[in-house]
């Protein structure tokens, strides 16, 4: 009993103790078991709290990036729509430019239709009047015979006859001195003397190019040469008074002119406002000011600077000038002032070679630098150059030796001096030689031969020579088909049709002749 009694007390023991256990352990394990709870719960809102704020950082993020690309966007369009705007601005200045010079052509076209329905008119009236002034003769011839009691016929033998008797034994002892004096060992001599010369003389430059062309380091300038609403180009026509041609041409502009000088101003001063960058009317007049002086005191220069290297004196300051000048002209490529310091060179040589004193020999070299003169200002004034040139240097003080040899280069008036007769030799000297002016041969020979063809086309026309390298034709007509009293009628004929279908530079000079042969054998 007392061992089933321990056992059964030592049973509820453990089952106590197992209760007690399970009491504390159970407390225990609600108490980690919340904790773990409230652990998770607390997770749980951290996670979600991070999350929520990823998800706000995401959102804002592609908000952003959204805002960013539309912006992108928008600058795109705006610059693609001010591209179009440009691109319009530039269409519509090109077509008010077109519309202006078109309507200047029509203005010249009227105008060139009015003077051709003038020139016929005159054309006509002259007409009238030479027939009236036939008429006249006729009348006139008719009352002479009746007075004289000769025919008209009958007056001119009698005439013919007297004037043949005298004038035939002048007439050879004057052929047989000239032909003794003028043919013996002329050839040779000649021949000798140019050699000579042309050896002496053998200049570094052949010919000078010039170029009206402005390079542009990038196409976006264009637009900025153009300005808003082409008031950027407007200006600079109007300060340089040239053309501006902006065209497709990449990475290029181009000036135009006729005069050479404006050209170097322009060209100079778009080179300066590509170079700065700023180009707005205020800056563009202030430019080409500074650029318009730079260029007076360079030609201002260059005129002194060729007087010295020739060792001129007393030139008028003026003179200096155009002197300058003729650096930005050329004639058939040749640069204007290099050929008159060639030609001034030559007739120093030819003078020397022809054996003329020391004063003619320096009048010859001042006049062969100045033979061109004209050609500094041909372009505003009217008439030849050598007109032009001669009436400068008188009115510039030179002696009436040199005004002579000026005007008479090309014998448009008869050289009254062995300086003019020099000058107009080394001028053809420099002119001809290889390599002095761009002309081909081909082209040279195509454009006398169409020079003579034109000649030849009129009735009465016997034979047509172009001489002085085409700048003059000599027409010799029937005396049995054409009158004397035709011959200026004539002369304008050719004349206007060679203005009409030749293109040459400077002038043409028309030259009519009418011989008459009377021959008659004495037995």
């Amino acid at each position: 009993m007392g061992a089933v009694s321990s056992l059964i007390g030592m049973i509820g023991g453990l089952a106590i103790g197992l209760l007690i256990s399970y009491g504390i352990w159970g407390r225990k394990y609600r108490l980690s078991f919340k904790k773990a709870e409230e652990k998770a719960k607390s997770i749980i809102e951290a996670a979600q709290k991070e999350a929520r704020e990823i998800r706000i950082s995401a959102e804002s993020e592609l908000k952003r990036k959204l805002q960013e690309q539309r912006r992108e966007l928008e600058r795109s369009l705006a610059n693609r729509k001010r591209e179009v705007e440009e691109r319009e601005r530039r269409l519509s200045i090109r077509e008010r430019e077109l519309d202006r010079k078109l309507e200047l052509l029509e203005r010249r076209e009227k105008l060139l239709a009015k003077k051709e329905t003038d020139i016929n008119y005159s054309h006509k009236r002259v007409a009238e009047k030479l027939k009236e002034l036939d008429n006249l003769i006729q009348q006139e011839n008719v009352i002479l015979e009746k007075i004289a009691g000769l025919s008209r016929e009958e007056a001119k033998q009698k005439l013919l006859n007297n004037m043949r008797e005298e004038a035939e034994l002048e007439a050879k002892q004057f052929l047989l001195e000239l032909k003794e004096k003028v043919e013996h060992n002329a050839k040779a001599e000649v021949f000798q003397i140019l050699t000579t010369v042309m050896n002496r003389y053998i200049p570094e430059i052949i010919a000078d190019q010039t170029t009206s062309v402005v390079h542009l380091p990038s196409d976006d300038l264009k637009g900025k040469l153009i300005g808003r609403e082409g008031r950027n180009i407007r200006a600079f026509e109007q300060a340089t008074g040239v053309d501006l041609i902006i065209d497709d041409t990449p990475l290029m502009v181009s000036v135009s002119s006729f005069n050479p000088v404006r050209r170097e101003i322009a060209r100079r001063a778009l080179e300066k406002l590509v170079a700065d960058g700023r180009i707005h009317p205020v800056r563009i007049e202030e430019v080409v000011k500074e650029v318009r002086e730079e260029v007076e005191r360079f030609i201002v220069e260059k005129g002194e600077e060729t007087v010295a290297e020739l060792d001129i004196s007393g030139l008028h300051p003026e003179l200096i000038k155009l002197l300058g000048e003729l650096h930005f002209r050329t004639s058939y490529g040749q640069n204007v002032l290099q050929h008159s310091k060639e030609v001034a060179h030559i007739a120093t040589l030819l003078g020397a070679e022809l054996g003329l004193d020391d004063d003619k020999i320096e009048e010859a070299k001042r006049a062969g630098l100045l033979h061109d003169i004209g050609k500094a200002i041909s372009q505003e004034e009217k008439g030849s150059h050598q007109q032009i040139g001669a009436e400068i240097a008188r009115k510039y003080g030179e002696s009436e030796t040199i005004v002579n040899a000026i005007a008479a280069h090309h014998r448009d008036v008869e050289p009254l001096s062995e300086v003019a007769v020099v000058v107009e030799l080394a001028d053809a000297i420099s002119s001809a030689r290889p390599g002095a002016r761009r002309e081909t041969l081909d082209a040279y020979i195509q454009r006398v031969g169409q020079l003579e063809e034109i000649a030849q086309s009129f009735d009465g026309v016997m034979r047509a020579f172009a001489i002085q390298a085409g700048r003059e034709v000599r027409v010799i007509v029937h005396p049995d088909k054409v009158k004397d009293d035709d011959l200026v009628l004539l002369a304008d004929k050719i004349a206007k049709k060679i203005e009409r279908e030749m293109k040459y530079p400077g002038e043409i000079k028309v030259t009519v002749l009418r011989e008459v042969h009377a021959v008659q054998y004495a037995k």
